[in-house]
């Protein structure tokens, strides 16, 4: 900014501008001075610069009469006065020339407004560029000359914040009467087809915005909960040291557990073949025994009842093998019966027993052959610390795991691996354990069954969850296991002749199979497969072992005949499998206990041996045991008026039984006979036999039930 010269007031000389200006006439027409724009180098020089300066710098325009500085300040004074008098612009001078050529250049840019400033500026420096001089004027002129200069500065200064007020509110009308509306322009024509258009457009876009929106909120929202955890880690980070040290110390444990059980697994392998052989042996040699004592006592009758029928004098000549087991065989029986009458077991029926007694010799044999069994399951794990073969310490091992890191104990499927890690050391627990042994300890008082359980109920898994690992690690042990334990006992070494044997292999089975149903809706390959074989075992029972003769009337008419002693064995032997079979009530399809115990047991072999049997006591007193062998939820609907279509054949031969017995002297057990029809849901066959034969008497039984 320029400073102002020090003001020196001196008196003008008469030559001045306002005489000049006075001299032309103001209305003549004269043509702008065109002006060169100034150089970057030209801009505003200083207004106490030196002459020389200004004399160096040539003229860019002067005016035809080659007006002087006198015209210059005059023009900028009278043009400061015109404004302010509201004089037009045709009565200025050169100077109102030059500021409507500043003007027209602003007017050209209205509608920009930076334009105008740079007109107005570029009006500037044209005054700045006329600095003529006169060389005739003294230094006194020159002083004034420089006064004037900074006056006319500072007024075009002021007029150039006017002018810029002036295109500002110029500009301003003209964009106001533009936004006018002209009703003499012609729209297109509006309906709301239209205007729904544009809505649903309008409504597209701000959905659009709108999901932006929540996706960034969204991504907001999951940069917060990373932000969050990321917080808690390094919350955590202090115990990353003790972490690090218990997956290092549970590595090398399982590393170690797992190297122990495939080193012992060998031994383990080798004493439970041990043990199944020995318990094979002599299920095998219990069983030829019986065959062979049943072939040779059955060959020797047939032989006696021939002979009985051509001569009676001569002798039977039996070989010495035949003559030695039948010997033994009648040892056996009468050690039983000697044995039951110190019991005072006089309901017992000859042919029930299980006849499996040892002689002393093959009894000794077998104690030495498993003691030494169990002295060497006793050496597996003696060399192995507790922690690596007790189930209830390794178990502890993955508890702690559970309960200090849960999240990463159950991702890393604990739950599915602990069964395989348990397999051998159970095994271990199972070599002395016989299913088939009325003494056997059961599978719940095990120590590794109860530290199962403990470990499922200290589980911190939410107990909901029917898929929980943890939770079905009993039932995978069963199923891995066990079953398989089972199924081999059953298939080689189970007599399904043997009440005793029978009974603990179902109460073992009922107890697997229970825990299977709350466990797994599905049934199990494992299962499955030992049904399939205590259904084929009693298959193969049932064909090697049922054997009963007929023989004559006349041999077997004497109670104390070799044949009639040898039918009533075989009779209750056949109806000793037949109560076996029907015990695995509830565990087998009922469909496949009548197949087995009606279809081929009951209708095959029983009521043949009962059809040539002399009606009597024996026969109602047989009728009424095979009737208590039946389960009873056959017979529990009360609306049932016809028994089960496999009793027919049984029903018919009561009913022949009851008719025969009525014409005898054992009339009044026509009645026991009325009650097993009764019992069975035979009705309507009671009804009619009772009607048919006029035994009002018995209707009673009928309307009692």
């Amino acid at each position: 900014m320029a400073h102002r010269p020090k003001r020196t007031f001196r008196t003008r000389r008469a030559d001045s501008s306002d005489s000049d200006g006075a001299e032309e006439p103001a209305a003549e027409p004269r043509e702008p001075a065109k002006l060169a724009a100034p150089s970057p180098e030209e801009e505003d020089p200083p207004p106490g610069g030196g002459r020389a300066e200004a004399a160096e710098r040539p003229l860019r325009g002067r005016s035809p009469r080659g007006r002087g500085r006198g015209r210059v300040w005059a023009s900028s004074r009278r043009l400061r006065a015109d404004r302010g008098s509201g004089v037009p612009e045709s009565r200025t001078v050169d100077l109102s020339t030059d500021e409507e050529y500043g003007t027209h250049h602003a007017s050209e840019s209205v509608d920009d407004q930076s334009s105008s400033s740079d007109s107005s500026s570029s009006l500037d420096e044209e005054f700045s560029s006329l600095a003529i001089t006169n060389e005739e004027t003294s230094e006194e002129s020159q002083e004034d000359e420089n006064q004037d200069i900074w006056e006319q500065q500072q007024m075009k200064k002021a007029v150039k914040i006017t002018e810029g007020r002036d295109i500002d509110l110029s500009h301003s009308s003209e964009f106001q009467t533009v936004k006018k509306f002209d009703t003499s322009i012609s729209f297109p024509p509006v309906n709301l087809e239209i205007i729904k258009k544009q809505l649903n457009t309008r409504l597209t876009l701000l959905q659009d915005t709108h999901r932006s929106h929540l996706r960034e909120y969204e991504k907001y929202i999951e940069d917060v909960k990373s932000s969050e955890n990321a917080v808690q880690n390094l919350e955590n980070s202090s115990n990353q040291a003790l972490s690090f040290k218990f997956y290092k110390s549970m590595k090398i444990y399982v590393e170690n557990l797992i190297d122990c059980l495939n080193e012992k697994i060998i031994n383990i392998q080798e004493i439970e073949s041990s043990m199944h052989a020995l318990l094979l042996k002599q299920a095998m040699t219990f069983m030829k025994r019986r065959q062979d004592e049943l072939k040779h006592e059955s060959t020797y009758l047939q032989q006696l009842s021939r002979k009985a029928e051509t001569s009676a004098n001569e002798s039977l000549a039996i070989d010495e093998n035949t003559q030695r087991i039948l010997e033994e065989l009648e040892s056996r029986r009468a050690r039983r019966r000697q044995a039951r009458a110190l019991s005072e077991n006089c309901d017992h029926q000859e042919g029930t027993s299980s006849d499996d007694e040892l002689s002393s010799v093959d009894m000794i044999d077998f104690q030495k052959s498993q003691g030494d069994i169990l002295q060497d399951h006793k050496k597996i794990f003696e060399d192995v610390h507790d922690d690596f073969c007790n189930v209830r310490n390794v178990l502890l091992k993955f508890q702690q795991w559970r309960e200090k890191f849960p999240n990463s104990y159950y991702e890393a499927f604990i739950g599915f691996c602990i069964p395989k890690l348990l397999n051998p050391l159970i095994r271990v627990q199972l070599i002395d354990w016989n299913p088939l042994k009325f003494d056997s300890i059961g599978l719940k008082q095990m120590s590794w069954f109860i530290s199962i359980e403990e470990f499922m109920d200290n589980s911190v898994e939410d107990s909901q969850k029917e898929d929980s690992s943890d939770k079905k690690i009993l039932y995978t042990v069963i199923n891995k296991t066990i079953i398989p334990q089972l199924t081999d006992f059953v298939e080689f070494i189970w007599d399904p002749l043997s009440t005793s044997q029978t009974t603990s292999l179902i109460t073992h089975c009922r107890m697997i199979l229970e825990e299977h149903s709350t466990c797994e809706s599905e049934v199990s390959k494992g299962k499955q497969d030992l049904l399939k074989s205590i259904v084929s075992r009693m298959k193969k029972a049932i064909e090697d072992d049922v054997f009963i003769p007929l023989y004559p009337k006349s041999a077997v008419e004497n109670r104390a005949s070799p044949q009639s002693k040898f039918q009533e064995r075989q009779f209750w032997s056949a109806l000793k499998l037949f109560r076996n079979v029907l015990l695995w009530n509830g565990l087998l399809p009922d469909d496949t206990l009548r197949e087995l115990g009606l279809d081929k047991l009951l209708n095959r072999y029983l009521l043949i041996a009962l059809l040539n049997a002399m009606p009597g006591p024996e026969v109602v007193k047989k009728c009424n045991q095979i009737t208590a062998y039946l389960p009873e939820k056959w017979f529990t609907n009360s609306a049932m008026r016809t028994s089960i279509p496999q009793l027919e054949n049984f029903i018919q031969f009561l009913l022949q039984s009851a008719y025969t017995l009525s014409k005898s002297e054992f009339r009044d057990k026509v009645k026991e006979i009325i009650l097993i029809l009764v019992k069975i849901r035979a009705m309507n066959q009671a009804e009619s036999f009772i009607e048919e034969y006029h035994l009002d008497h018995l209707k009673s039984v009928i309307n009692e039930v």
